[in-house]
């Protein structure tokens, strides 16, 4: 019961996730326009935190969980580097700098450093888990 209570706690983080990046996603529109504009990348996490959720949800594998916590964590160490440090532009990717927190990318913020901080555990109950069964076997 505990894996299945992680494991929507965590679908619900990326499913915040998701839902904000996808309604902000046109105002990043013209960050960078004649590269990947900011709307691309976060339509792109948007449908990622989807499909990652999707995944978690039907399967709770350790590749699952994995994913969830990747996918959480470079989205929230984005939104605190972009708040905090003016990253250049590198590729096609665009300079993103916010000095600013408003309602939305506060509530990412906390949705997705929640998100993390459950699929680190679920990653450590499935390895845990995992050991115990190898060595009831022997």
């Amino acid at each position: 019961m505990a894996d299945i209570a992680l494991r929507v706690g965590v679908a619900v983080a990326l499913a915040v996730d998701a839902t904000i990046h996808w309604r902000l996603a046109e105002g990043y529109g013209l960050a960078f326009p004649g590269g990947v504009g900011g709307d691309t990348v976060f339509r792109a996490e948007a449908v990622l935190a989807v499909l990652v959720a999707l995944y978690l949800l039907y399967r709770g594998s350790r590749p699952a969980w994995g994913a969830a916590l990747t996918v959480l964590a470079s989205a929230f160490i984005a939104v605190i580097v972009y708040r905090y440090v003016q990253v250049p532009q590198f590729g096609p990717i665009p300079s993103m700098y916010e000095p600013v927190w408003f309602t939305e990318k506060v509530i990412a913020a906390f949705a997705e450093a929640a998100g993390v901080m459950l699929a680190a555990v679920g990653l450590a109950r499935v390895r845990h888990g995992r050991r115990g069964r190898r060595t009831s076997r022997n």
